[in-house]
């Protein structure tokens, strides 16, 4: 899908102003508002926008550890694993993965004890064989977009 110079504007306005209505970001883009309309449904049905719902914070939400916890699986077991995996609520991602382990899941506690007792409890998930842990100490770089839009947006202006 092409993004083009104005779909960039538009979309870097949802992520730095995510709570500004319709109007007012045509205002801001100087464009109809129709036109802005027409551009969110277009990004909204590639793929482009996924969702519009707030993020929020595990720790917020009194779970502060974050950990990601390789999952190495029978053969075979792959999509039931997966299927346990969504039943565990301090499970906030997964993925298939190449490399050393087949999962890759990041995975938020209470604490250190809370976080052991949800490793226990994948590690009886029948077809995991193994898990390696690692516990994030500090983030670094925060989730973010903007720099890959705004590149995107710079390739599609050169064009």
């Amino acid at each position: 899908m092409a993004v083009d110079e104005l779909d960039t504007r538009i979309l870097r306005l949802l992520l730095e102003q995510p709570r500004t209505s319709v109007r007012e970001y045509a205002r801001l883009l100087g464009i109809a508002r129709g036109t802005l309309q027409a551009r969110l449904d277009r990004m909204e049905r590639d793929g482009v926008i996924t969702g519009t719902g707030p993020s929020l914070s595990p720790a917020a939400l009194g779970h502060p550890v974050l950990a990601f916890v390789h999952i190495e699986v029978t053969q075979g077991h792959m999509d039931d694993v997966g299927e346990a995996l969504a039943a565990v609520p301090e499970i906030v991602e997964a993925f298939s993965t190449t490399g050393g382990g087949d999962l890759l899941a990041r995975v938020v506690g209470r604490d250190n004890a809370h976080l052991e007792d949800v490793i226990q409890k994948l590690i009886s998930v029948p077809g995991v064989v193994r898990t390696r842990t690692e516990v994030a100490l500090r983030e670094r770089v925060p989730y973010r977009l903007l720099p890959l839009v705004e590149s995107v947006g710079r390739s599609a202006a050169k064009s």
